[in-house]
């Protein structure tokens, strides 16, 4: 099911049978464009498949935003060892909520992903890693892998093309971390959800250290679409170097918050305005935080800009997973930042000192602040813990806790400043001159 009403101004490609009636079914994606790809692709050779998505743009929707051409090209084959497609269905970053919907609406367009993705590097083996609160999707999935097996789009001899391709699902505990790609991995072995060292990356050593296509759920959904319209005909669809489509999903301060696929390079402001209705009880806004709550914020005054990766990343924010959290001028900021840090202290793994010991001192800080116990030198120490965590750690969860908090320090630095004033004033008269 959707959560919004569909709006007139999306680009419905990956979201085109969000609205049929029961379509998770095998039958509703068979009537629908379904397999299409799957078939075409067969007659391709890998290196026409690689080029297909080189030519469309597309870059990781998981948050990293990595060429997913680039990506697939890396993966040796002819080996000797096993390979494997992994999706990353973990999809733990704050404001974030399209795979799901992914998932529950379309689960096959994602198998057939996941089946394009064996057959360019001859895998026989895919493991589907759904983060563990996610109950009612790991059952969808389960049913629609069901069904492609029953009809021989997995198992053995796929399509009469002497090629077996199985897949399974795999439960998260539902950590934050193991959307990483490595601590993915370890989890998926078994093992506690740790990032590794890196290189070698999972292309080369991944699951099983064995060569792996490591994606997240949107970008495989969106490698049938891909092969089925031609690679160049969908990157037309956004801007240069930023191909095609993506599902945004919007949380905050408006009229019609929900999940909205729109082409790359979309207004963020029309977005706002036009798509989602405006702002909330005719508030005016005061910040948006563009990609998942690891984004630096955008004040309203930086939001002017284009939906896409690089535009964001001249504006020093990330696109991120497409989460876009818009906040109105009611909004405190410094409440907003303490929020944060918790989740980020409460996710981090501990592996790394930086990331265990900075998020834990950084939620200390900004909770003493929050509540009253404010220094007039914690908004630097604020600033200084978090920029002296930036790459630091193993994987980027540390940077994930830090942008956002030196972000928030640097861009509403006023609001710190008045939560001291409010705290001095609260001081009894004697305590305030010791």
């Amino acid at each position: 099911m959707r959560y919004n009403v569909p709006s007139p101004l999306e680009t419905r490609i990956i979201s085109q049978r969000f609205d049929l009636p029961n379509s998770a079914s095998i039958d509703t994606y068979l009537a629908n464009d379904g397999y299409v790809a799957l078939r075409k692709a067969i007659g391709m050779a890998p290196e026409a498949i690689i080029d297909e998505l080189r030519a469309s743009s597309l870059r990781g929707r998981g948050g990293a935003g990595f060429p997913t051409g680039m990506k697939w090209s890396f993966v040796p084959r002819n080996t000797g060892r096993p390979s494997y497609i992994i999706c990353n269905s973990d999809e733990s970053e704050p404001c974030t909520c399209k795979d799901r919907l992914l998932m529950e609406n379309d689960p096959q367009q994602l198998i057939e992903g996941m089946l394009i993705a064996g057959w360019t590097i001859q895998s026989s083996k895919g493991y589907i890693f759904i983060r563990g609160e996610y109950r009612y999707q790991i059952e969808i999935m389960e049913r629609a892998i069901a069904e492609a097996y029953e009809r021989g789009y997995l198992g053995k001899n796929v399509l009469g093309t002497g090629w077996d391709f199985d897949l399974y699902t795999h439960s998260g505990a539902g950590a934050y971390e193991c959307g990483e790609e490595t601590a993915l991995l370890e989890s998926l072995e078994g093992k506690r959800g740790v990032p590794r060292l890196k290189p070698p990356f999972p292309a080369v050593a991944g699951a099983f250290q064995s060569p792996t296509i490591l994606n997240n759920t949107e970008t495989l959904s969106t490698v049938p679409v891909i092969i089925r319209m031609g690679g160049a005909d969908y990157a037309a669809l956004g801007t240069p170097k930023n191909g095609g489509t993506r599902l945004m999903c919007v949380s905050g301060h408006v009229n019609k918050p929900g999940v909205y696929e729109l082409p790359l390079g979309f207004p963020l402001m029309r977005l706002i305005n036009d798509v989602c209705g405006g702002m909330r009880n005719r508030k005016k806004l005061k910040a948006v935080i563009p990609g998942g709550s690891s984004a630096p914020v955008l004040k309203a005054e930086e939001c002017d800009i284009p939906l896409d990766f690089d535009s964001i990343a001249k504006a020093k924010s990330m696109a991120g997973s497409g989460g876009i959290l818009v906040l109105d001028e009611d909004t405190d900021m410094v409440a907003v930042a303490l929020r944060t840090i918790k989740f980020y202290a409460h996710e981090s793994c501990g592996w790394c000192i930086p990331c265990r010991e900075g998020t834990t001192w950084l939620k200390k800080v900004l909770t003493r602040f929050h509540d009253g116990g404010g220094r007039s030198s914690d908004i630097d120490l604020i600033a200084e813990l978090a920029n002296n965590m930036l790459g630091r750690t193993f994987c980027a969860l540390g940077d994930a806790a830090a942008m956002p908090t030196a972000a928030f320090v640097a861009k509403f630095r006023d609001e710190f400043e008045a939560y001291l004033k409010r705290s001095s004033a609260a001081v009894e008269p004697e305590l305030a001159v010791v």
